[in-house]
């Protein structure tokens, strides 16, 4: 194990010392862990960027089509093998 709840990544972030502290203060009063409210904070922001100008709801989804960058990793020979299984 590597430290990290099954199902969840560690990401590390340097916010400058007052952001943090401003995260303190709301999570202290929302009675929230900081991996609570940030995750909730994430969350909020990834699904207004993803349906923002009207982009559908599917780009809230992982896939080949919404990520051009996905598409490139998942459409190989390589990748095609997991295809199959």
């Amino acid at each position: 194990m590597n430290g990290t709840a099954t199902g969840y990544a560690r990401l590390t972030v340097n916010p400058p010392l007052e952001l943090k502290q401003r995260v303190q203060l709301i999570c202290a009063r929302r009675q929230l862990s900081m991996r609570e409210y940030l995750t909730i904070a994430l969350e909020e922001r990834l699904t207004h960027d993803l349906t923002a100008a009207g982009e559908s709801k599917s780009l809230l989804t992982l896939t080949a089509r919404a990520d051009p960058v996905l598409a490139e990793l998942w459409n190989n020979e390589q990748d095609a093998a997991y295809d199959r299984l």
